[in-house]
C-alpha cells in the first residue's frame, strides 16, 4: 500500500521476481492465465515515474515501459521480469507476444542485436540475442536469469517444434525438435523431446530413424511409457510382429508396476521447461495406454497374426479386467484402441473357436445374444430420404440423433447376427449340424428385421459400412447353413441358400464353389460342370470375397467358407466334361 518509490524500486522488482519463481515452483502443474503481480509491478514503475498505464494491455504496458523508463538501476530487474513474463506467454502459447517482448528487451540494450540472421527461427534468435543483466550481490534472485534464459530457448523450440508437427511441416518441426533436445532441461522433458522426435521420423516416412530416437527417450527415462507405444507401432508399420508384440509385453509389465520416485539429475530450478510445455499435441502424443488397452492390442495382433493360443489367453485376461471392474477407467472413445465390448468378446470367440474349444465359443456368444437382445427394435428401417432431406432442414440436429440412434441399433443387430453365426459354425465343427442350422437360421431371422427403403438402390451413405457388414453376415450365415444342410443330405434346401446367397453377392467363389457341390449331389451334373467352368475361369479380382475390410471377429468365418475347394469333385467334373466332350465327337 505504500507509493512508489525509485530508490526502491530494484528492491521491489527483484522481490516480485523470486516470489514468481517461487509460486510457479511450489505449483509443481503447468502455468496458467496472467501473471498479474507483473502487471502491478510495471504499474509500480510508471507510477514512481510520474505516469500512469492501467488502461493499457500487458503487451503495451511492457512497450511503455522499456520505452519510457530509462534509469539505470532498473534495467536488470525489468529485464529480469521480462525473462519471468515471457516464461507466461510461452506456458499460454503467445509466442508472437514474446518475440515481441524480446525485441523490445534488445533493442532497448542494443538496436543491431534485435535483428535476427536469415533463415533462422526468429523467435529463437531473439531470444539467444537478448543479453542477460549482470546479477547485483545485493539482489539475489533464487534462479538466475541466465539459466531461465537457457530454459526459454528449449522450451520455445520444443513449443514449435510441436507447432510444426501437428501443421505436418515436418522437417521443421524435426529442425526445432532436434534443437530443444540439446537445450537445457530435465530427463524427463529430454526424453518427452525425443519421444516427439520419434513420431515426427515415422510421420516423414523414416521408421528406422523413428526406432533410433525413440529407443534414446527410453534410454534417457525408461518411465517415458508412451515411447514404448509408439515403438510398437512402429514395427507394426514395419510388419515385424515378434518384434511389435515384444514391445507390448513390456509396455504392459511397466504399466503393472509402481514407477520408482523420480529421481532427476539436473539442477533443481523453480522455473521448469515441465512448466512451460502443456499443449494439446504433446498430450496426444504422450497419452499413456491404460494396461487394459495394451492386453487388448496384445490379444488383437496374437489373433491377426493367427497366434491362436496366446490370443485366447490375451482375451481371456482382458476379459478378466472387464469382470473385476477395471472398465470404468479405460476410455472408451477418442484416442482410446479398444473397440466396443461386444466386438471384444465376439473376438475372443472367434480365437476360441480358432483353438478348437468351441463350446467356449458358444458360451461366449451367448453373452453378447443375451446382452443386446433388448436394444434392438423388432423393424429396422434404413432410409435414404433421411440423410438427404432431413439432414440438411432445420431439424438436422434431430436428424442427425436418429441417425446416430440408428447406427446404434444397426450395431447392435450387427454383434448378436454375429454371434448367432459364431455359434453355427461352432456347432458345426462339433458335428452337430441340426444345432449349426437353427443357430445359422436364427442369424438369418434376426437380419430381417433391417428393411432398406428409399429412391435409389443403395442405402444412406452414412449408414453404408454397417450395411455391409449386415450383408456379409447374410452371406456367411447362408453359405454355413448351407453347407449344414449338404452334410444332413438336404440337398434342395442346401441349393436354394447358395443360389440366395450368389444373390446377395455375384461371383461370391465360396457361394459358387458350394453351389456347384449342391447341383453335383442332386445328380443336376450338367449345370454342376457349367458352374465350375465359370468359377475357374473367372480371374482372382472378380472373387466377391475380397471386398471389406470387415470387423476382425469375422475374419474367421470368412476363412471357414474359402475352405470349400474339393479335388475329389474337381476330378468327377473333369471325366464328365471329357466324357461328354468324347460322346460329342462321336
Amino acid at each position: 500500500g505504500l507509493p512508489a518509490a525509485l530508490p526502491a524500486l530494484p528492491l521491489e522488482l527483484t522481490v516480485l521476481y523470486n516470489s514468481l519463481l517461487f509460486t510457479a515452483g511450489a505449483s509443481d502443474s503447468a502455468i496458467k492465465g496472467e501473471a498479474e503481480g507483473i502487471r502491478q509491478g510495471l504499474l509500480r514503475v510508471l507510477e514512481a515515474c510520474g505516469a500512469c498505464g492501467q488502461d493499457l494491455g500487458t503487451e503495451e504496458l511492457w512497450q511503455k515501459v522499456l520505452q519510457e523508463v530509462t534509469m539505470e538501476e532498473l534495467q536488470a530487474p525489468l529485464h529480469h521480469l521480462g525473462a519471468l513474463q515471457a516464461a507466461w506467454w510461452l506456458a499460454a502459447g503467445r509466442l508472437g507476444s514474446v518475440a515481441g517482448l524480446f525485441q523490445l528487451l534488445s533493442t532497448a540494450e542494443d538496436p543491431e542485436r534485435a535483428r535476427c540472421n536469415g533463415g533462422q527461427n526468429k523467435l529463437l534468435s531473439l531470444i539467444k540475442a537478448w543479453q542477460v543483466p549482470a546479477e547485483e550481490a545485493s539482489l539475489p534472485l533464487v534462479q538466475s536469469a541466465k539459466d531461465l534464459k537457457e530454459i526459454l530457448c528449449t522450451a520455445a523450440a520444443f513449443l514449435q517444434g510441436l507447432q510444426e508437427l501437428e501443421a505436418g511441416n515436418f522437417p521443421t518441426a524435426l529442425s526445432l525438435l532436434q534443437e530443444a533436445a540439446g537445450g537445457f532441461c530435465s530427463k524427463k522433458i529430454l526424453a518427452q523431446i525425443y519421444t516427439c522426435l520419434g513420431c515426427c521420423a515415422q510421420r516423414m516416412g523414416k521408421p528406422q530413424t523413428a526406432l533410433q530416437h525413440l529407443k534414446r527417450a527410453l534410454q534417457i527415462d525408461f518411465q517415458c511409457l508412451p515411447a514404448l507405444s509408439h515403438v510398437a507401432a512402429v514395427y507394426h508399420e514395419l510388419g515385424e510382429t515378434d518384434a511389435e508384440l515384444q514391445a507390448l509385453t513390456l509396455l504392459y509389465e511397466a504399466l503393472g508396476k509402481t514407477p520408482p520416485a523420480a529421481a532427476s539429475s539436473s539442477p533443481c530450478f523453480l522455473m521448469q521447461t515441465e512448466l512451460l510445455v502443456h499443449t494439446p499435441v504433446l498430450t496426444s502424443l504422450l497419452r499413456h495406454h491404460h494396461p487394459s488397452e495394451v492386453k487388448y492390442l496384445l490379444a488383437q495382433r496374437c489373433l491377426q497374426d493367427r497366434r491362436v493360443a496366446d490370443a485366447v489367453e490375451h482375451y481371456l485376461d482382458f476379459l478378466s479386467l472387464l469382470q473385476e471392474g477395471l472398465q470404468q477407467q479405460v476410455p472408451l472413445h477418442g484416442s482410446s484402441a479398444l473397440p466396443r465390448i461386444p466386438e471384444v468378446f465376439l473376438e475372443a470367440a472367434s480365437a476360441l473357436e480358432q483353438a478348437g474349444r468351441h463350446q467356449d465359443a458358444i458360451t461366449m456368444c451367448e453373452e453378447v445374444i443375451t446382452r443386446t437382445t433388448d436394444l434392438i427394435p423388432q423393424v429396422l428401417r434404413v432410409e435414404e430420404r433421411l440423410e438427404q432431406s432431413e439432414c440438411a432442414s432445420p431439424g438436422a440436429e434431430l436428424a442427425g440423433g436418429l441417425l446416430s440412434q440408428k447406427k446404434e441399433s444397426l450395431c447392435c443387430l450387427a454383434w448378436r447376427a454375429a454371434g448367432y453365426l459364431h455359434q453355427g459354425w461352432a456347432w458345426a465343427k462339433l458335428g452337430k449340424s441340426k444345432e449349426a442350422v437353427t443357430q445359422f437360421s436364427r442369424c438369418l431371422s434376426d437380419l430381417l428385421r433391417v428393411q432398406l427403403h428409399g429412391s435409389g438402390d443403395k442405402p444412406t451413405e452414412n449408414l453404408q459400412p454397417e450395411v455391409e457388414v449386415l450383408q456379409k453376415i447374410r452371406l456367411l450365415s447362408l453359405i454355413g447353413r448351407g453347407t449344414q444342410f449338404l452334410e444332413l443330405g438336404r440337398h434342395k434346401e442346401a441349393l436354394l441358400d447358395f443360389q440366395h446367397s450368389l444373390q446377395i453377392s455375384p461371383g461370391d467363389a465360396a457361394a459358387a464353389s458350394y453351389l456347384v457341390q449342391a447341383l453335383w449331389k442332386l445328380n443336376r451334373k450338367q449345370e454342376a460342370a457349367a458352374q465350375w467352368q465359370k468359377l475357374y475361369q473367372r480371374s482372382p479380382g472378380e472373387d466377391g470375397q475380397q471386398q471389406g475390410p470387415f470387423p476382425l471377429y469375422l475374419v474367421s468365418c470368412l476363412e471357414q467358407v474359402m475352405s470349400t475347394h474339393s479335388e475329389t469333385l474337381a476330378r468327377s467334373i473333369q471325366d464328365y466334361l471329357r466324357t461328354a466332350a468324347q460322346d460329342t465327337s462321336s
